[in-house]
């Protein structure tokens, strides 16, 4: 069985925390910050884990709400070394920035100290969503000094903390709205030097174009005037939702125009029958019978079974290429059928069409018993 990430946040998480807290702060009561936090920890997922630490902090500290997060702010170890992947290790201060969220928007200066610092080491982009919501003028204010900040996590803070819908994390309804304020940010970052930045752009106005496919379009559209190759990515990252869904705007974007004379030609998948840890494979060809070349946007959409007996269309991407007229091309995947954090399996008959751009055309079929 695969770990599970509460599990890489045990108790020697408090532990360590305690551990440097006491080393600026020699009055804190390591034992009984141990004590309290450990009181039911077992049985708690990985983001209560770090709530009851938070509230631990908010009993062992003091009252003082600024002399508090000074303390945290002293207490923090080396900033991160550039923008890789630090796995679990920068989580241990999950606590701290909860405990910012949590106490910490009656002072506006201490907290933004604290996330600036601690965005370094880790992330603020939970927290910075409070202040986004309750605070918001203010906040934007500052995420705009932050947008130059020499730092690339400072710089990623600016537009991964105002994702309208950041996954894990509160919605910003106000921005859902009226994202002109987001767009003001990204439209400031979108040739950062950093891809980590650049990456974090492009999944913010992907979340806006959930709510707003038009101004998704013409922001775009905009942007690839005289674009670098680097913007170009970004944009194509930033589509990538809006071509799942098969908006025609979006695929005309990516410079993809309707499919004339295209059709589905040899089609194999096995089994016919699946049962559940099945991998099914999928194999189809499309073929050009116009008498131009086509490029064509390749993906495709199994209509999985929910719950209720009904089915909803999942898109995967597969690739793009370029059929010249009596062309063929062959296109293949292998489904496993496990059932997922994200996604379940129950039986019945399961559609597959090939999306080409755009356009769902029939591939066959397969049933889950």
């Amino acid at each position: 069985m695969a770990e599970r990430l509460k599990d890489r946040f045990g108790a020697e998480v408090p532990a360590r925390i305690a551990d440097m807290i006491g080393e600026v702060h020699p009055a804190f009561d390591r034992k009984g910050f141990i004590a309290a936090t450990l009181d039911g920890y077992e049985q708690l997922e990985l983001m209560d884990r770090g709530r009851a630490i938070a509230r631990a902090l908010k009993m062992f500290l003091p009252a003082d709400y600024p002399e508090a997060v000074d303390i945290l702010i002293r207490s923090l170890g080396p900033e991160m070394d550039g923008s890789d992947n630090f796995g679990m290790t920068p989580f241990l201060y999950l606590p701290h920035t909860i405990f910012v969220a949590d106490n910490g928007i009656d002072h506006f200066e201490p907290s933004m100290r604290a996330q600036y610092e601690l965005t370094k080491r880790f992330t603020a982009e939970f927290s910075i969503r409070t202040f986004l919501n309750k605070r918001q003028e203010e906040t934007l204010d500052r995420l705009r000094v932050w947008v130059g900040d020499a730092n690339v996590h400072v710089r990623r803070l600016v537009s991964e903390g105002t994702r309208p819908r950041l996954p894990w994390a509160q919605r910003l309804r106000a921005f859902q709205a009226d994202p002109v304020p987001v767009l003001d940010l990204l439209e400031l970052l979108k040739d950062d030097p950093e891809l980590y930045v650049r990456r974090s752009v492009a999944n913010n106005l992907n979340d806006i174009g959930k709510d707003h496919p038009g101004i998704l379009i013409d922001t775009v559209r905009r942007w690839s005037v005289d674009a670098p190759e680097e913007r170009q990515r970004l944009i194509r990252h930033a589509l990538r939702s809006a071509v799942k869904r098969g908006e025609a705007d979006a695929i005309g974007a990516m410079g993809y125009s309707a499919a004339e004379g295209i059709r589905v030609g040899s089609v194999a998948i096995a089994p016919a029958r699946a049962q559940m840890g099945d991998i099914v494979r999928i194999g189809f060809s499309l073929v050009n019978d116009g008498e131009a070349a086509q490029s064509l946007l390749v993906d495709f959409a199994v209509h999985f079974v929910k719950a209720n007996g009904l089915a909803r269309p999942k898109v995967f991407k597969l690739t793009s290429v370029s059929l010249a007229p009596g062309e063929t091309a062959q296109f293949s995947k292998a489904l496993r059928l496990d059932d997922l954090t994200t996604r379940k399996h129950y039986p019945g008959l399961h559609r597959i069409d090939a999306m080409v751009n755009g356009v769902a055309m029939e591939v066959g079929e397969f049933v889950l018993d």
